[in-house]
């Protein structure tokens, strides 16, 4: 899914945003992390997401609004085992992510 140019792609004259988030709950082996990876490519939405040692998942996401928006309203709920307790949010700087990967 290759686009030309390095220019994000405009949706609705809106410029790209970078959210980081921290879930905390029982967010480790329930294949959160392969979801959200799923949930983002389908999105649209660059980035990462990891294991962190302290048993939350990180992620950070990239892409315009709306899309963004969504990928932090489904880590309030995450895949079907998991069980989520909080979502910590925070902007971010843009940092030109290409594609979303797992950490």
């Amino acid at each position: 899914m290759a686009t030309g140019g390095t220019e994000p792609v405009a949706t609705g004259g809106t410029a790209p945003v970078a959210r980081r988030v921290l879930v905390t709950g029982i967010v480790q082996g329930v294949f959160f992390r392969d979801s959200c990876r799923r949930q983002a490519r389908a999105a649209g939405v660059a980035g990462w997401v990891r294991n962190r040692a302290d048993g939350r998942v990180e992620a950070l996401f990239e892409g315009p609004p709306a899309a963004v928006e969504r990928l932090v309203t489904w880590c309030r709920e995450g895949p079907p085992h998991a069980d989520v307790d909080a979502v910590e949010v925070s902007d971010q700087p843009l940092s030109g992510a290409e594609g979303f990967r797992l950490r």
